[in-house]
């Protein structure tokens, strides 16, 4: 008797499916260019979403410190600091993320990693805050 049950709803089962599909099948025939419309609709709202959030960001405001930076040419000398490491030194005190780094001086942001750990190593410190108030103790870095 349970084989007679199993067969039966295994019958109804595919008979379901076939008529699912037949449906299906219809739906798409009849509807194509509302479905085609809806995908290319949904790719350029995909696009236009990526494209304003790229191109309205703002920059996040600087950190406390405001005025320009200026630097002691003979601490640097001395602790072997190099031009770009100075430059990447000066963009992160006004508070500017890797790739915003990256874009200002035209490299990738893994150069700006590079560059950034070894000043942090140059420095003895791990983090930018620390690379600051560090160069602002050794003198290297005054504010204005």
């Amino acid at each position: 008797m349970r084989k007679t049950y199993f067969l039966y709803g295994l019958g109804l089962g595919f008979l379901l499916i076939v008529l699912k599909l037949i449906e299906y099948q219809f739906l798409v025939r009849m509807h194509i260019f509302e479905i085609y419309g809806g995908l290319i609709a949904a790719l350029f709202m995909g696009i236009g979403i990526w494209a304003g959030l790229k191109f309205t960001r703002q920059s996040p405001a600087p950190m406390s410190v405001q005025a320009v930076p200026t630097f002691d040419e003979a601490k640097i000398k001395e602790l072997g600091i190099s031009k770009r490491e100075l430059e990447v030194l000066e963009l992160i005190t006004q508070g500017l993320t890797n790739q915003e780094i990256a874009d200002k001086l035209f490299v990738s942001p893994n150069t700006v990693k590079t560059h950034s750990a070894r000043l942090f190593e140059k420095l003895d410190v791990n983090s930018r805050t620390k690379a600051i108030h560090r160069a602002k103790e050794l003198g290297i870095l005054r504010v204005n």
